[in-house]
């Protein structure tokens, strides 16, 4: 699937000490030292996208190196990761105070590339991935390291 219009996935990528994610008073995923990704999908979004952001997070080099300086990629400090599907960093503010959700797609298109990014980076990372549960009421926590804090998004590629 390439890109359908002009559509752009949405990540932030958070550096933690820790994060976890919790449904139903379960806890469904849970890791140290990695990055909390929150994953805003559009209908246009495609394997394009998918692939680029999968490598750009795992190469982002954020975390610190010997020196304090962050030189250093998710792959080299063997850090986890949790993917948390979120509609809302798709949110149009334009008009009024309640924001639209408009350019956010829908379950049946989102689900399958949510799926599919969380198998391109487990595969970039050669490790599973944490997730949350689409589409549930979850309780995500968690301990920025830094802060650091990026948002990516693939259509501006910034």
């Amino acid at each position: 699937m390439g890109r359908v219009g002009e559509g752009a996935m949405r990540a932030v990528v958070q550096r933690v000490a820790r994060a976890s994610v919790t449904v139903d008073g379960a806890v469904v995923s849970s890791i140290e030292n990695g990055l909390l990704v929150l994953l805003g999908i559009e209908d246009a979004d495609g394997s394009e996208d998918i692939e680029w952001l999968s490598r750009k997070i795992t190469n982002l080099r954020i975390f610190n190196d010997a020196d304090g300086v962050m030189n250093r990629s998710l792959l080299e400090v063997n850090g986890d990761t949790i993917v948390v599907s979120q509609f809302t960093l798709h949110a149009a503010t334009k008009k009024g105070n309640r924001p639209s959700y408009i350019k956010a797609a829908k379950p049946d298109r989102a689900i399958p590339l949510y799926g599919q990014f969380i198998q391109k980076l487990e595969a970039c990372l050669g490790k599973k991935v944490g997730t949350g549960v689409f589409g549930a009421d979850m309780k995500v926590e968690l301990v920025n390291d830094g802060p650091v804090t990026i948002v990516i998004d693939t259509k501006r590629k910034e």
